[in-house]
């Protein structure tokens, strides 16, 4: 039994499908993710009222 519970929520490192950059997400975002680059608009992360919804390749999860 474990005193101290680890979160279930997560930074993910995601490269955008369409372009190729990468971002740091949370995993539980609230607000839609669109893709920084400055040509692509592509939407990385939906909100599902919990986990997100992630549109875009996950290179690794953060801790």
């Amino acid at each position: 039994m474990e005193l101290i519970p680890h979160p279930k929520s997560k930074f993910l490192r995601v490269k955008c499908n369409s372009c190729g950059n990468e971002m740091i997400i949370f995993n539980h975002a609230k607000t839609i993710v669109t893709c920084q680059n400055e040509k692509c608009d592509e939407i990385l992360a939906r909100p599902l009222g919990g986990k997100a919804e992630i549109n875009a390749a996950v290179i690794e999860e953060l801790t």
